[in-house]
């Protein structure tokens, strides 16, 4: 029986790399985003609140979230939030075209190697985390539910705007 068990462990290891790995949780710092080798240009983010969005070309619930993000970061720019979104499209010809398509109002960049999406062990896309002015994950929204999403969303970055700097 242990031996079946330790079977079954190593095959979910094989087919769900992440599976062994746990997942970014509330609380928790967010890694370095200037080190984890992604591609294109980061906004500046010290001591702001950042909400940092994976997504793919793919998906379509990420289609969807992209003009609410592009509002949110004109919104809230002036205080001290900034978006990134973070493709983890494989190639570089399907990250572009969904860009180019979409024109997102935020900084865009490209996990090319899915470096950062291993690291945090994305549950699933799109997928984003906010994050203090200490790097600290505050939310985590698995998926995009649309208008509840962008409640969730707006009512927790309130809740960061009033705390003191």
């Amino acid at each position: 029986m242990m031996r079946h068990a330790l079977l079954v462990l190593i095959c979910v290891a094989g087919i769900f790399p992440g599976a062994l790995r746990a997942e970014l949780k509330v609380g928790d710092s967010f890694p370095d985003l200037a080190t984890a080798g992604l591609v294109g240009t980061l906004p500046e983010r010290s001591g702001k609140i950042v909400l940092v969005d994976f997504w793919a070309s793919w998906c379509a619930p990420c289609k969807e979230s992209f003009p609410f993000y592009s509002r949110l970061q004109q919104e809230y720019a002036a205080r001290g939030v900034v978006i990134i979104g973070v493709g983890v499209d494989e190639t570089a010809p399907a990250f572009a075209a969904f860009l180019k398509k979409l024109n997102p109002g935020f900084a865009a960049v490209h996990d090319r190697e899915q470096k950062l999406v291993r690291a945090v062990t994305v549950p699933t896309m799109p997928t984003s985390y906010l994050l203090d002015r200490a790097g600290r994950v505050r939310a985590i929204h698995d998926g995009y539910r649309g208008a509840a999403t962008e409640r969730a969303v707006r009512q927790e970055i309130e809740t960061l705007l009033a705390e003191t700097k």
